[in-house]
């Protein structure tokens, strides 16, 4: 089903609202017992739940200018300001990821060469189940919303959602670990964090991989292209499509072809054609799907067939 530009918005700023309303209230808790804790596992955490608060706003903000109408500098739209939105998101991922690895290796070098490491406290472990809890909960309702609107930075956020669920399971694994098997274990707890930063990276390079694609105009997975043909040559005088290039612009597609009607048509009626085959795609891809179609006469023994014009 597709929906319309303004309820679109509305569905994304409302489910953004909500995981920032999360992402505070986490960010805030997290902290507090980090720090009452002694858990640098758990520090790490917050700081990553603060990553996804800061993401949050670029969704917001990127979102609100992609939806902005066409204009004389932006004639195919806005719609890559979204993708622009999930490259700074994976790369946010990268650094907060880079960041918890560096900061627990250093922890865990500290404890190879005998250092003691404080013994993270029962507060911090109750924090990680707290935060694995809402995160995952966040991160299937704001995946739903961001498939149901198409929108690659509404996914990307999600999944910002459900790495900080993942760092919370690494960070609880880690903590239990040094909380019940004593002082000794206290490494797990960097260990956890060195483990759960790994995953947030590739996270992070998937997101980016993917925004990439669509910023160097990479076309359609192979079935929407074919589905595409399928659909022009329901229209009972199009042949021989081809010519097909498609991509991406941000959650609207563009799509360009050549395609082959019998030559003795007038000009009337092979508009009346492409206007059909341009309203079924506008119907499957939505309103805001760019079109460009270009129509030949067919060919015969690859000449094309010139019509009989009757001179009155």
């Amino acid at each position: 089903m597709v929906i319309s530009q303004k309820e679109r918005e509305k569905k994304i700023y409302r489910v953004t609202l909500a995981g920032s309303i999360i992402n505070m209230v986490l960010l805030a808790f997290k902290f507090v017992a980090g720090v009452l804790g002694g858990s640098a596992a758990m520090i790490a955490d917050a700081v990553h739940s603060l990553s996804d608060f800061l993401t949050d706003i670029v969704v917001v903000v990127f979102v609100r200018i992609s939806a902005r109408p066409k204009d004389l500098d932006h004639e195919y739209g806005h719609g890559k300001y979204e993708t622009l939105a999930t490259s700074i998101i994976g790369l946010g991922l990268i650094a907060v990821g880079v960041t918890i690895c560096y900061n627990g290796i250093l922890c865990i070098f500290r404890a190879m060469k005998g250092e003691d490491l404080p013994q993270p406290g029962i507060i911090a472990l109750l924090a990680a189940l707290v935060s694995i809890a809402m995160k995952e909960w966040a991160y299937q309702f704001t995946v739903r919303v961001g498939k149901k609107v198409d929108s690659p930075a509404v996914v990307a956020n999600a999944w910002h959602h459900r790495s900080d669920s993942f760092s919370s399971i690494g960070t609880a694994i880690g903590i239990g670990g040094a909380v019940l098997l004593g002082h000794r274990w206290a490494v797990l707890d960097p260990i956890a964090a060195v483990l759960v930063s790994l995953f947030i990276i590739k996270t992070a390079l998937t997101l980016l991989r993917r925004s990439a694609d669509e910023l160097l105009e990479k076309s359609l997975p192979e079935d929407v292209e074919k589905e595409i043909v399928d659909i022009v040559s329901k229209e009972p005088v199009a042949s021989e499509i081809h010519h097909l290039c498609t991509r991406r612009i941000g959650n609207a597609v563009a799509i360009e072809m050549h395609v082959r009607m019998p030559g003795n048509m007038t000009l009337y009626e092979s508009h009346l054609h492409a206007t059909q085959i341009e309203k079924r795609l506008r119907e499957r891809f939505g309103e805001n799907t760019h079109i460009g179609l270009h129509v030949e006469p067919q060919k015969v023994d690859g000449q094309y067939v010139k019509p009989n014009i009757t001179k009155v």
